[in-house]
């Protein structure tokens, strides 16, 4: 078995269990210094209002780096996702990591591993996202970044070169997302994935034993009921769920230069919203009881990723708001439980955001969606553990990730 709370191997036959199909179970998760990730917000993009955003700062994680570390421990999470903030740091090919090197000093002190992002959908001023400089200009900030933590740390570093490229290159393509290139989502995406790319092999010039994560939405689309000519549409849309993997490992868009060793460790970011009609009502309601018999349930989805990449994967966000979040980590504990009890090797489950985390266009609502929320006192943010939450995420550290045979 495995405590997942330390995610250190026990004493167990190798064989693991029997799925429904016979097959044998994953092996026990090793990839990560825990089975629980915690996920820190750090989406320094311009939004719709020409505000660039830096939620790093925005919940004083920047400032309280250590503190934050530190309240992982006590919840027995030793691994976390975070970011650097690409505009502070590249002063147009000079480096000023004064605005990072407190958050590697502190992650190092608690002994937490850090997957970092190297870009969370924000870079500099001055820069062009659709000119090939963007390209040369993030792989130089990506050897950069690989060289300073090098030289501060002998640990295998993990990196994600470019948070959720799908989601980005449609955002970037709308209004959400600076620099609003309407009708521009594809050569946004291939941009990012040339940017990617580039960014993994001055990495790995630099350090060869670093670790590649690349996080993207896990979604399910599908027609609404009794519009079957809508199924093509709906399904050409779920499948591009898989394009910046595709053309990562060289699948799709080989000219990229994409190859299959750089698709490391796929990432599945799954939310409440993830499951939707094309057109009609919108979202399938997680929620409702009964639910939506359409609903896929998440271990499906995560199936679905391993049959087509045959890489272990781990669960890079999910969390939910308010009353529901201990419902929903129970649940999606549940679902990657029977995803690795069918051979899928899911290395970790992410709650993202750790944090509670206020809305890119509106920083006076507050989503109520971390295991941490906030007291706010004399400007500072006071991390206060949502206690159902807590008990839930506590609740699944005790379970194995897969059980002996009885």
């Amino acid at each position: 078995m495995l405590d997942l709370e330390s995610s250190t191997p026990v004493s167990t036959p190798a064989h693991g269990i029997a799925s429904p199909s016979s097959r044998a179970a994953a092996p026990p998760p090793g990839l990560f210094r825990s089975f629980w990730i915690a996920g820190y917000e750090s989406a320094t993009h311009i939004n719709s209002a020409g505000i660039r955003l830096d939620m790093v700062a925005g919940v004083q994680h920047d400032a309280k780096a250590r503190e934050d570390y530190a309240l992982l421990r006590r919840m027995g999470i030793l691994t976390a996702r975070d970011g650097l903030r690409w505009h502070l740091i590249d002063r147009g090919g000079a480096y000023d990591f004064s605005s990072f090197a407190p958050m590697l000093e502190a992650a190092l002190a608690e002994g937490i591993e850090v997957i970092w992002d190297l870009c969370h959908y924000g870079y500099p001023d001055g820069v062009d996202l659709l000119k090939p400089e963007f390209v040369d200009r993030f792989a130089k900030f990506a050897a950069a970044t690989a060289r300073f933590i090098r030289e501060h740390t002998d640990e295998i570093p993990f990196y994600s070169p470019m948070n959720e490229i799908n989601f980005f290159s449609w955002a970037a393509a709308r209004d959400l997302i600076y620099p609003h290139a309407t009708g521009r989502d594809n050569e946004i995406k291939q941009q990012l994935v040339r940017a990617a790319i580039a960014g993994v092999e001055a990495v790995w010039s630099v350090d060869r034993r670093a670790r590649i994560s690349w996080p993207e939405p896990t979604i399910h689309v599908l027609p609404p009921r009794g519009r079957p000519e809508l199924a093509a549409e709906a399904t050409a849309y779920r499948e591009s769920q898989f394009d910046a993997w595709d053309m990562i490992a060289g699948r799709q868009c080989p000219e990229l230069g994409g190859k299959p060793e750089y698709l490391d460790i796929p990432g599945s970011n799954f939310y409440h919203s993830n499951e939707w009609e094309i057109e009609g009502n919108g979202r399938l309601r997680w929620e409702d009881e009964p639910r939506d018999s359409r609903w896929m349930p998440y271990h499906e989805l995560l199936e679905e990723i391993w049959r087509r990449y045959k890489r272990p994967l781990y669960v890079a966000e999910t969390s939910h708001f308010g009353v529901g979040r201990a419902r929903w980590i129970r649940e999606i504990a549940g679902e990657v439980r029977i995803a690795r009890e069918r051979g899928v090797p899911v290395e970790g489950i992410c709650l993202y955001p750790v944090l509670d985390r206020y809305d890119w266009q509106d920083p006076n609502h507050w989503h109520n969606s971390g295991l941490w929320d906030f007291n706010a006192v004399d400007g500072q943010y006071e991390r206060v553990l949502n206690a159902e939450y807590a008990e839930a995420v506590r609740e699944q550290q005790l379970l194995p990730a897969e059980r002996e045979n009885e």
